[in-house]
C-alpha cells in the first residue's frame, strides 16, 4: 500500500524507488501484486509517465486519509 500511495504522488517508479530505497523493478512488482490481489488496473501510462486509473481515483481519498491518520500520532512525538 505504501508503494501504491507513493505512486499516486510521484507518478514515477524511479522516484518511488529513491524514496523507498528499493529498485524500480521492486516497486513495479509491488504494484503488480496489488493489482492482481484487487483484480483492477490501478495505473496506466502515457508519455513514459504513470497515469491514475478511474479505480485509483475512486479509492485514493480514503487511502490517503488512512495514511494521514496513522502518521498524526507519530508526528506528535
Amino acid at each position: 500500500m505504501r508503494a501504491f500511495e507513493a505512486a499516486t504522488r510521484h507518478l514515477s517508479f524511479a522516484k518511488i524507488s529513491e524514496e523507498q530505497n528499493v529498485t524500480p523493478a521492486a516497486v513495479s512488482q509491488q504494484i503488480k501484486k496489488l493489482e492482481d490481489r484487487l483484480q483492477v488496473q490501478l495505473f496506466g501510462s502515457k508519455n513514459l509517465s504513470l497515469t491514475l486509473s478511474d479505480d485509483t481515483l475512486l479509492v485514493l481519498p480514503g487511502i490517503k486519509g488512512g495514511f494521514d491518520k496513522m502518521m498524526a500520532p507519530v508526528q506528535s512525538l
